[in-house]
């Protein structure tokens, strides 16, 4: 997988290494003990067809309400990881023109705060280009992941701070499917994804779906994603038992933090199988009309037995 983070406009930026770009990495990822200061470089090229002037700065990221991995916006100050982040003398951002086709190594340092907290900090490393566009100006970014875990006493914590189910009918009045909200909670100082597998049971825990299984992005400390999950083919039997287990998980390129959390929780449902219902309805009513009918007409050829008895008979005293 290549490095570079590309913009169709004409901007790219990668992690840089011998002043080329570090194929080996997609990211910056770094452990660090407090007060430590790691040098860097970032390279930046210009892919368009006229000349770009350029900004590289550093900046905080959080997790946006779908759970995707963002950052601030260019006019918000940073006040985690990417105030930790300076170019030469010390400066917050810098600027360069780039020709078509120029790239520039873009070195940089990361000082963490004697106090800064254990854990992991995440942020990005943005080139930015302004680009007229009509009246207005463009603000073209492109970044690449930035990750600095401060050493110290790690805390892995996700868990499943709610959870409540629903039940959405088919067609097929002997099939369904069962929803389920839950509320993760990254309760921890470490980046970590997870792997749910949700299933339904029903009374005495007969299983009535098979596995569910989602993969969750990766949520950073401190963030809280609500999310809906579908268990499919669940008939209507009355008492559900829906139940989600969760794995936490860690990004190939992250450092291992050790041992990671699991958890689970449940929630009964109560389904009323209209459509059996219904079913069984219909079926007694065609059963209870057959056996109205047949009961009529045995009556009437007992009647009509009866009647050609006493007809033969009459004829006989006729006769």
């Amino acid at each position: 997988m290549s490095a570079w983070a590309a913009d169709s406009d004409g901007i790219a930026g990668a992690p840089s290494a011998d002043g080329g770009v570090d194929q080996s990495r997609s990211r910056y990822s770094y452990q660090m003990d407090p007060g430590q200061v790691v040098s860097d470089e970032y390279l930046v090229q210009n892919t368009g067809t006229t000349a770009q002037s350029v900004t590289v700065y550093a900046t905080d990221a959080f997790n946006a309400g779908d759970g995707a991995f963002s950052l601030l916006d260019g006019g918000v100050s940073p006040q985690d990881v990417g105030r930790w982040v300076t170019f030469d003398n010390g400066a917050a951002q810098i600027t360069a023109t780039l020709e078509p086709g120029a790239s520039q190594v873009i070195p940089f340092t990361v000082t963490t705060p004697a106090d800064a907290s254990p854990g992991d900090h995440a942020g990005g490393i943005v080139v930015s280009a302004l680009s007229p566009s009509g009246q207005i100006s463009l603000d073209r970014r492109v970044a690449i992941r930035l990750y600095v875990r401060v050493k110290g006493e790690l805390q892995a914590g996700l868990t499943i701070s709610s959870i409540a189910s629903s039940y959405q009918a088919e067609l097929n009045p002997f099939s369904g499917t069962t929803a389920l909200t839950v509320t993760l909670n990254n309760t921890g100082n470490v980046a970590l994804g997870a792997t749910t597998v949700s299933r339904v049971r029903g009374i005495f825990g007969i299983p009535l779906s098979t596995t569910s299984r989602e993969e969750i992005p990766e949520m950073l400390p401190g963030s809280t994603r609500t999310l809906t999950m579908t268990v499919p083919g669940v008939g209507p039997w009355v008492y559900l038992n829906a139940q989600i287990n969760l794995s936490a998980t860690i990004d190939a390129q992250a450092i291992n933090p050790g041992v990671l959390p699991t958890a689970s929780r449940e929630t009964d449902l109560i389904v009323v199988p209209w459509g059996a219902l219904i079913i069984l309805l219909l079926a007694g009513l065609a059963w209870f009309m057959v056996r109205l009918t047949r009961r009529r007409g045995t009556q009437r050829a007992a009647a009509w037995i009866e009647y050609s008895e006493a007809e033969a008979r009459r004829k006989a005293r006729e006769e």
